[in-house]
């Protein structure tokens, strides 16, 4: 890069990062006061983000509200809300913005060079120049506002923000992990809550959220990046003419204070709240949590990477170990908390008796000092090191750009150093470094002075309180009802009028002028191709070897997939079980633990797994598949096949000690997901009362499931017999040679012996008697209301559009776009106030429509009913039509790493999707015009018809409007 082409700004800082591919940059904007990260490589996924230093100085969550507000419409795009704009109609990779304890942060990627460009100027317009100064109804809408329907109707408050943050706060785990924030770091911002507490947030004034934003959002007080293979000058010439140079540097005191050690150690209790059906006795959360220094140290915060991993995280990691063996909780969590100035290590038991606390932390203390005297095990030393080691070099982020993953990274040093911006990218020598230090007694001395002489930690404990949150509702509508009564007629009448006055500004129609400032690219500028299926068909006797040939950097990704087909319906459930015990259970010549290090010291790990394919032409035939994953570099192949045969064939499935350990985990594990993404639990449980794929899913993973887990560990000593005698019998039903297919990713060379190793592990394989093939009982139609804790709800409605005589189209792609970011969006997230709407068209026939974190229920099946007359009465013009189908071909279009297009190749092939069905679906996109789009009315009339309902929500609400349900229950 020629510095004499970029005369605003001075070079710091210029570095090769080899490790990442990179020519490293810091700058520095002369007359703003700007810094500016540049990474030059040849990535076509490019990157921008601008971040914030926002400390926050209470929990009424203003960084928060603001990283909603300021993308909802700026000086140059006068839109209400340009950020849902861009999402439907840019080819973006990635589109968001994030509010952290200490910093926010919007960035954007996208592989298209114009596109790029674009989003640049509408985040860099949003964030320097937002409406909110103009437009304070923005700040009602995405912070917190009083409703008032009329004067005699209840005063409510409402928000998105404030229903997000009512959904975060009705999960134990985010109560706990707040408290243990608070706890550690009282006289900083991380003692406040950053996102907002519900309590808190309707405190934030008008005037003071304005405040927060022209004292933090200046250049001055800036971070941007700039990532990929682009013209960086002219990027940077362009951000110094429009933005940076109108501006001066000013100070801005946002430095993120330090906290200073505790005498001693501090003890704090809180309570959570359960439903009527959850026990308070055991139900407690214990945690031991440990300030790390500072994150500047990067070899120290990657050498607690590997200490989580060898003393926590790990099956078999002595912490977790000792704590379960001696019954301290039924699932022992934790982590090493980075991210932050300060990172922290904890240590939480879940599931625990509160009396337990001095025996928790008497037995963490002993462990550690046990491990200091003896030495940490080498061999998990070495496992942390290769497991942390191989993704960083194999920047596998699944969806996300890794660019994106690098911005987030860079933070942990550049926020707190201005000096040290790099740091975090350069992680190889420090890997090398690690692995001399392991046989000198460095973690045995980081864990003696952070771990055990260190008395800047925390002890928390978070206690179970039935009813909790239908007292905070009441006492939030009891103090909602005295301050109405105590407003003047006059102030009544401005309430309502402040009410009806918003959501007037939310039905405005945006002007032609308005809409027309955010660019676009033209439906030409999109390729006309479809992606590529990578099927070649290959052989070992009579089992099929699906080879993926792509480049994979030298790393092998193996699945052997097992039918089970002759798995008998009653047994099906206990496949979920099975899936979770191997791997993780004593085998011949490990122990599991060591088991689990062995595998980790030489290749990216092993994983069993269940996959269920359904056949995208029909909704009743799925194909339900045993999987075995695993990744290594080329030459640890036949490794990897060998501890794949260890597992099977030696597997101590009898250990009932450790089998009672796994349950109690799943159980706590599926309590954790089922409620934190009720959303998924609804439509999935919704899906499975007519659609046979999805009826299978909710059996191995679901609330069915969940509820078998919770029996069996409430009454393992009757059924834990059982339980062994149908793992026995479900290993001779699956893993046998007749069942095995092969799915492969990798180069040609990467193929050479495969067919060698798979010939020999068939041998080892079970005989033996065939079962009949199951047959699998046809889905109940249910419409269930499920009560949590929570205060928010999760509505899903679902239908099959085929069982009423429709066609799968590409246009149903476009309408999943529309609906997410138009009338969803607007009826169920701006009106309504809830966090998140999305929908889904599927090509065997299902559908969904779904809320996350609503305020309502009956309201939102109501939006969801008329569903079919906004799809009749659409109409758009050329530019509108073109924005709906660029935002459809980005969701397509997400670039995909080697084992992403495995992956998406293996489904292909079980769904019986062609190149030519991926082509013909593509041009209905590209070609689609709206009638193409109203003709798809019928189809989600037919599915709301067919009224298949599942809410996950609050105590209070389902029993409000349980008319609406045939069964209400609690879901734990």
């Amino acid at each position: 890069m020629n510095m004499d082409r970029i005369p605003a700004y001075e070079l710091i800082l210029k570095e090769e990062i080899s490790d990442i591919h990179s020519e490293g940059y810091l700058l520095k904007h002369k007359k703003s006061g700007a810094r500016v990260m540049v990474l030059k490589n040849e990535d076509e996924n490019k990157v921008f983000n601008i971040a914030f230093r926002t400390p926050p100085a209470d929990s009424t969550g203003v960084a928060h509200i603001l990283e909603h507000s300021v993308l909802c419409g700026s000086k140059n795009f006068p839109l209400k809300d340009p950020f849902v704009e861009l999402v439907k109609g840019s080819l973006n990779t990635f589109l968001n913005a994030m509010t952290y304890p200490d910093k926010t942060m919007y960035p954007v990627a996208s592989c298209n060079e114009q596109d790029f460009k674009n989003l640049m100027h509408v985040y860099l317009d949003a964030v320097f120049f937002p409406n909110i100064y103009e437009k304070e109804e923005i700040f009602r809408q995405e912070g917190w506002h009083y409703e008032l329907e009329n004067a005699d109707a209840p005063l409510t408050l409402n928000g998105v923000v404030y229903n997000e943050m009512k959904g975060a706060f009705s999960s134990p785990e985010d109560v706990l992990e707040r408290e243990i924030f608070n706890s550690l770091f009282p006289d900083t911002p991380y003692g406040v809550e950053s996102g907002g507490d519900p309590q808190c947030i309707p405190d934030l004034k008008y005037s003071e959220f304005l405040s927060f934003h022209s004292r933090y959002y200046h250049p001055a007080n800036s971070y941007i990046y700039l990532y990929g293979n682009m013209d960086m000058e002219e990027r940077l010439n362009w951000m110094d003419e429009e933005y940076l140079s109108k501006y001066d540097e000013i100070p801005v005191a946002s430095q993120i204070g330090y906290q200073e050690a505790f005498s001693e150690i501090r003890n704090v209790e809180m309570e959570y709240s359960v439903t009527e059906s959850e026990p308070e006795e055991n139900n407690s959360y214990l945690s031991y949590n440990i300030v790390v220094g500072d994150s500047l140290d990067v070899e120290r915060s990657v050498a607690f990477e590997i200490l989580d991993y060898t003393l926590l995280s790990a099956p078999g990691a002595p912490l977790k170990k000792i704590l379960l063996e001696e019954g301290i909780g039924k699932d022992i969590m934790g982590s090493y908390e980075d991210g932050i100035y300060q990172p922290f290590f904890s240590v939480i038991a879940k599931n625990a008796n509160p009396a337990d606390k001095d025996r928790f932390l008497s037995l963490i203390r002993s462990t550690l000092e046990d491990i200091v005297k003896n030495g940490v095990d080498k061999k998990a030393i070495e496992a942390g090191i290769n497991y942390i080691e191989f993704r960083f070099r194999e920047a596998d982020y699944s969806s996300f750009p890794k660019g994106l993953m690098y911005s987030i990274d860079v933070f942990d040093t550049w926020l707190y150093d201005d000096a040290k911006p790099f740091e975090r990218l350069k992680c190889l020598d420090i890997f090398e470094a690690l692995k001399k230090k392991a046989d000198t007694g460095y973690f045995e001395e980081l864990i003696e002075k952070y771990l055990l002489s260190n008395t800047h930690a925390s002890v928390v404990v978070v206690n179970p309180k039935r009813g909790l949150a239908a007292e905070k509702e009441k006492a939030l509508a009891d103090k909602l009802a005295e301050y109405k009564a105590s407003l003047s007629q006059e102030k009544l009448e401005k309430l309502v009028a402040d009410t009806k006055h918003l959501k007037e500004y939310q039905d405005a129609e945006e002007t032609e002028e308005a809409l027309k400032t955010i660019p676009l690219l033209k439906r030409e500028d999109i390729s006309r191709e479809s992606a590529k299926i990578y099927n070649t068909e290959k052989h070992v006797d009579d089992t099929l070897v699906l080879h993926h040939e792509i480049d994979t950097n030298g790393i092998g990704y193996l699945e052997l997939l097992f039918d089970m087909k002759y798995v008998p319906e009653e047994l099906v459930p206990y496949m979920g079980i099975l899936k979770s015990v191997l791997g993780y259970v004593d085998t011949e010549h490990y122990d599991y633990g060591a088991l689990f290090n062995e595998i980790n010291a030489r290749s990216g790990g092993i994983l069993f797994g269940i996959s269920v394919f359904t056949d995208s032409k029909d909704n009743q035939k799925f194909t339900p598949m045993a999987g075995i994953k695993a990744k290594a570099l080329y030459k640890d192949i036949p490794f990897v096949f060998e501890m794949i045969k260890e597992i099977l064939k030696t597997s101590k499935l009898e250990d009932e000690k450790r089998l009672y350990e796994i349950i109690a985990k799943m159980k706590s594990r599926l309590q954790m997901s089922l409620v934190s993404s009720g959303h998924t639990t609804a439509a999935m449980r919704a899906l499975s009362y007519f659609s046979a794929g999805s009826c299978f899913q909710e059996k191995i993973s679901g609330v069915d499931f969940y509820q078998l887990i919770n029996d069996i560990e409430e009454n393992f000593e009757q059924r834990k017999a059982d339980v062994i005698a149908k793992l026995k019998e479900l290993m001779g039903c699956v893993f046998r040679a007749e069942n095995l297919m092969v799915s492969y990713t990798s180069e040609e060379k990467g193929y050479e012996g495969l067919e060698k190793e798979i010939k020999e592990f068939k041998e080892i394989l079970y005989t033996g008697e065939k079962k009949e093939t199951a047959s699998y009982s046809s889905c109940v139609v249910k419409n269930e209301g499920f009560k949590t804790a929570g205060q928010v709800q999760h509505v899903a409605a679902a239908g099959n559009f085929k069982e009423a005589g429709f066609e799968y189209t590409g246009a149903l792609r476009i309408l999943k776009v529309m609906l997410s970011y138009e009338y969803l969006w607007m009826n169920i997230r701006v009106k309504g106030g809830a966090y998140g709407c999305m929908s889904s068209f599927r090509r065997n026939g299902d559908g969904f429509l779904v809320s996350y974190r609503d305020p309502n229920l009956e309201k939102t099946l109501e939006v969801f009913r008329k569903t079919g007359d906004f799809i009749r009465s659409f109409d758009a013009d050329e530019r509108e039509m073109t924005k709906y189908i660029i935002g459809t071909i980005s969701e397509l279009d997400v670039p995909m790493t080697p084992s992403t297009k495995g992956n998406m190749s293996l489904n292909a092939w079980f769904s019986k999707v062609t190149e030519e069905d991926m082509q013909r679906e593509r041009q209905e996109i590209l070609d689609a015009q709206p009638k193409d789009i109203r003709k798809l009315a019928g189809i989600v009339d037919a599915m709301m018809e067919q009224n298949r309902i599942c809410v996950v929500g609050s105590e209070e609400k389902i029993e409000q409007e349980k008319k609406v349900f045939e069964v209400t229950k609690h879901l734990l």
